[in-house]
């Protein structure tokens, strides 16, 4: 972990402990979420 979020997933741990319980929409949003984390490519 780094900065609260997971290197590897770029998920909040947060998002990681919801995941489980989370449906379909809620999995989506949180995809997003990491999408939007994630740096451009240099």
């Amino acid at each position: 972990m780094q900065d609260g979020l997971c290197i590897g997933c770029l998920r909040t741990i947060d998002e990681i402990a919801r995941w489980g319980n989370a449906g379909n929409a809620e999995k989506r949003a949180i995809i997003a979420a990491a999408a939007r984390r994630t740096p451009p490519a240099p």
